[in-house]
This record gives structure tokens, sequence and C-alpha cells, in this order.
């Protein structure tokens, strides 16, 4: 209820609506339907981010953000201050030995896109330093376009023997640097961004429309408006399990039609520029998911990986 209270307070001195006089006439329910309506409403995102750097994405659960450019065999940690992004070290990298996104098990690339770090390993062989953080590849975009392999990691070098200045994939730095990496970040409150050539920052304009977007596509969902919420997904969308659009939206349109009652929040939502080797826009969206209906109940995570074309959100692939 705090956070409510405080998010009501905000939308007060946005858009002067008197809540109080909305609540004490129409209820409570008429009071969160109108902040609903606003955070549809692009105006009160302008408003909410003037102040915020949104180059590396918007973050409202990941505090650290590793930025990794393949070209420029370099990787910075940038930690959130406030409302901006603090550098806390850049490092020299090496990466996989050919150029290009990775597409097949064994064709020693790096892959491009947003990952998370998942596990510091520590009993790795001596070949790859004191530990690897492992991250999250292949993600399910990844898997949505039957990208093979695994074991994509961050790690050190050799303790005593040379090696080449290239890996089969993974992002490998000095040992001492590996370990002021690690001591400088915290694993659940990382993403990882990598891109083949200079990253390419969000900007407010984008980030506004996805936040907007997303909470249109949630009522469309709640109120099981089918037409609507399909409009919300591109006609190239296909799950990690291959459902293409097709099957999807037939399964969509036999859930939608049952017409049941539901509560659907959505919080802790992170948004991160996605470097691809497509030429798109793209965003991976990463939130908490609390579901509710007669039938089903769902509390965990929801991801999407989204493409902007034409001014428009478009949904390629969800979890």
């Amino acid at each position: 209820m705090s956070k409510f209270i405080i998010f009501l307070l905000l939308s007060l001195n946005l858009f002067a609506v008197d809540f109080v006089t909305l609540y004490r006439n129409e209820g409570i329910n008429s009071v969160q339907k109108e902040i609903e309506n606003q955070l549809k409403d692009k105006r009160y995102w302008e408003e909410y981010l003037k102040d915020k750097n949104v180059d590396l994405g918007y973050y409202e659960s990941k505090k650290f953000v590793l930025l990794a450019q393949k070209e420029q065999a370099e990787m910075a940690l940038y930690v959130k201050d406030e409302n901006d992004y603090k550098l806390v070290v850049k490092n020299s990298v090496i990466h996989g030995e050919h150029k290009g996104d990775k597409f097949t098990e064994g064709d020693k690339k790096t892959p491009n896109g947003v990952y998370d770090l998942v596990q510091k390993k520590t009993d790795v062989d001596g070949f790859y330093g004191p530990f690897a953080l492992v991250t999250s590849y292949p993600n399910i975009f990844d898997q949505s376009l039957d990208k093979k392999g695994s074991g994509i990691w961050i790690h050190g070098m050799p303790f005593n023997a040379a090696r080449e200045n290239f890996t089969k994939g993974c992002l490998a730095l000095n040992n001492p640097e590996l370990e002021n990496l690690e001591k400088n970040l915290d694993l659940n409150k990382s993403i990882l961004l990598i891109a083949e050539n200079e990253f390419k920052k969000s900007t407010k304009e984008e980030i506004i429309l996805i936040l907007t977007t997303i909470y249109k596509w949630k009522d469309a969902w709640k109120n099981s408006n089918i037409d609507e919420y399909l409009s919300y997904y591109s006609n190239d969308f296909k799950r990690a399990d291959k459902t293409g659009f097709t099957s999807f939206s037939e399964q969509k349109r036999s859930i939608f039609a049952k017409n049941e009652q539901k509560t659907i929040r959505l919080s802790n939502m992170d948004i991160s520029p996605y470097p691809n080797s497509f030429g798109k826009i793209m965003f991976k969206i990463s939130m908490d998911e609390d579901y509710q209906s007669p039938t089903v109940k769902f509390v965990g995570k929801k991801e999407l990986f989204i493409e902007i074309i034409n001014n428009q959100v478009k949904i390629l692939s969800e979890d």
C-alpha cells in the first residue's frame, strides 16, 4: 500500500487530478483506474524520466550494467547512481576468435545480445583463471532463432601459461581485473550487454514508447481484448519452443474467449537495449508478473523481446 500512496502522490502533481474527490465519490477502484490510464499516457513518463539517464536502458531492479563492445575489445561496468550511471571500471577484454553473432555450437563467436549473470563458477580448470561468471546464453530470443551452443562465460586467464588473444566464444579478462570486477557487482542485480560494434544508446523517446505500450498491452490482456492484444505482436513472433504467431494467436483466442476476470500486476521492470545482428531497434524487457484468474495463478518472471518499427512496439518473442 505504501508504494501505491507514493505513486498516487506523484500523479497528483503531474496531472492535477483530484484523486481525493474521486476516491470520496467513486471509491478506490476509480482511483486505481485513473492511475492505470496515466501509465498509458506518455506525458506521465516524460515527466518521470526527465532527469533520468536512459542511455544504457531503464532499470527498476537491476543496479549494475556490464557493457562489452567486441570491436573495441573493451568491457565497462556501470552502476546506477540515483538518476545517472557511474563508470566503475573499464578493461580490455578478449572475445571469440571469429567476428559476428553466435549461431552454431563451435563457431568460436561471442553472441550479441543481453544476458543475466546466473552463477559464479569456482570449480573451473586453471586455464580459465580463478573463476568464471556464467551468462544466461542462450536466452529466450536466442532459442526462438534456434541458436546453438552454451557455456558463454566471463572468465580469467591461465595461471601459469600463455594463451591465444581470442577465445572460443567467452569474454576473458586478466585475472586481477576479473577479481576486481566481481567485487564491484552483485550478480543478481547485474545485466550484460554485448555489442558487435559501438553500442547504440537508447533514447527517452524509445523508453517512453515501450513503457506506455507495455501498459496498453497489459490492459488488453486483462480485459480479454484479443484483437488489440495480438496487435502488439510481430508477424515474425516465435517462442523458444518455435511456436509461431499463427499457433500462438489461435491459442490466445481460445483462452480469451472464456472472458475470465483476472488481475495482472507487473513490477520491477527492466528495459535493456538489445544489440543484434539484424539491424533492428530491439530491447529486452524483464519484469515480475503476478497473474491471478479463476483457472490460472502465476507469480514469476516475464520476459519480452521487442522491436520498434514504424514507431510501434512489436513483440518478437516471450517466455
